[in-house]
């Protein structure tokens, strides 16, 4: 497998221009941003020699007249403390110049364990979400794209290539268990991670800043009238209808084709952004005017960190973080299994797998005439025991030893778990397991 060298076109990430992908008809449908929201960035690319420089930009550049200041010459230059600080009340989100003067983002490196090839600056970066500072210079909604592509390539492939029997609606189960929003939010309060009361220029860097979303039970404009009570508007007008909402069904082979990493569908996709690049800021706008949850913030700011690693750092220390703070975690997938009709499902997977049908025979018991009864039952397939279950009736211990025959079938793990993303150059892959799938009934 050949790997990719995302340094080659990570300058789309780290520098001020767009992701192309997003924005393929820039300049055709653009949408200015808010004028409030603009801010000079001093640490800008340089314009592309492909360009061609036409007179007017020649005359500029003839001008004696010096450039305007940035908002970082500005600061540098202030002496004023009353000054500086109105000139940081001004901007939605710190300036990069402050992150090395906050102890709290010092204490967050040092705790993470992050690798010295990870500057502060983008450290700080990844604590901005795109409702309090919609500018995507400043704000992690590129690293956070980066990082839960990442994410769930990592997370897919470490529970697939350990279970490679799972059946899909556990897999699902199971991705939400690693790397859901829950999971992920969970992991920004482990971390020590605090969220700002209000974001803003003169915050530390080291808060995780966001624009709450209203809460239902207040007051809207001092009225009376509560927020939940207000008629709900659509959070992404204009998209296409849903499955659900045209009537269609949804399989499991829909959920996993056109679906997300969790199997819930996806409302707007890479596609509707290409072809409608205005479709991006509007969500964007959108997202700054209403607010977004805590939940929702926590866990940008995971994906973003992880996808700043990977662009700071390579491959290896992303992959090494995410084992240290996600692969780590203990998740009983036995748990989220739930069989409806497990004797049947028994007996088809049998005979798709060419075992003899599956007979249940009594192997203990006691108490039969007493209050409390315990049967222990054996599901056999020729001489072959599949599982055993014990249970107060003879149909409960048939039922419980049918879920464990199921339970080691599914939940077979080789010795060896190989994962395809940590390939090494110069030695041939050997394929993992590839299995059939749950039993279709």
């Amino acid at each position: 497998m050949k790997a990719l060298r995302l340094l080659r076109w990570s300058g789309a990430v780290l520098s001020p221009r767009t992701r192309p992908c997003c924005f393929i008809h820039q300049n055709q449908y653009r949408t200015p941003l808010p004028f409030k929201m603009l801010r000079p960035q001093s640490t800008a690319v340089a314009p592309s020699e492909e360009h061609l420089e036409t007179e007017d930009n020649l005359q500029e550049l003839l001008d004696p007249r010096p450039p305007e200041p940035t908002i970082e010459d500005l600061l540098r230059k202030s002496s004023d403390r009353g000054r500086t600080e109105s000139i940081l009340r001004s901007l939605p989100s710190p300036p990069p110049s402050q992150a090395h003067k906050s102890a709290r983002l010092s204490a967050l490196h040092a705790r993470l364990m992050l690798p010295p090839r990870l500057p502060l600056e983008s450290l700080a970066r990844c604590l901005v979400d795109p409702s309090a500072d919609i500018n995507p210079h400043f704000n992690n909604s590129s690293f956070s794209l980066l990082g839960s592509d990442l994410l769930g390539l990592y997370t897919s492939e470490a529970i697939l290539c350990r279970y490679p029997r799972l059946p899909t609606e556990v897999m699902f189960a199971a991705m939400y268990g690693y790397c859901g929003p829950k999971t992920l939010t969970s992991i920004t309060r482990e971390w020590g991670v605090e969220i700002a009361a209000a974001p803003g220029g003169e915050v530390d860097p080291g808060f995780l800043q966001c624009k709450r979303v209203e809460a239902g039970n207040a007051s809207v404009d001092g009225t009376g009238t509560q927020v939940k009570e207000l008629p709900k508007i659509a959070d992404t007008p204009n998209q296409k209808p849903t499955l659900g909402e045209r009537g269609w069904r949804r399989g499991v082979s829909s959920r996993t084709v056109k679906d997300d990493y969790f199997g819930d569908e996806i409302k707007r996709t890479e596609l509707d952004y290409a072809e409608r690049p205005e479709l991006y800021l509007e969500d964007q706008q959108r997202k700054f005017e209403k607010g977004v949850t805590v939940e929702d913030a926590s866990s940008n700011f995971v994906r973003a960190l992880i996808g700043a690693i990977h662009l700071h750092a390579g491959k290896k220390a992303a992959y090494n973080f995410f084992k240290a703070h996600i692969l780590s975690r203990h998740l009983d997938v036995s748990s989220l299994f739930e069989f409806r009709q497990p004797t049947r499902d028994l007996s088809r997977l049998c005979a798709r797998e060419g075992f003899e049908s599956p007979v249940a025979r009594i192997l203990s018991e006691t108490g039969r005439k007493s209050r409390t009864p315990v049967f222990v039952v054996g599901v056999f397939a020729g001489k072959d025991k599949l599982g055993e279950g014990s249970g107060s009736s003879l149909d409960e211990a048939r039922i419980r030893a049918a879920i464990g025959a199921l339970k080691g079938w599914y939940l077979y793990s080789p010795l060896e778990v190989r994962v395809p993303s940590q390939a090494e150059k110069g030695k041939e892959w050997e394929p993992v397991l590839v299995d059939g799938g749950e039993v279709v009934v």
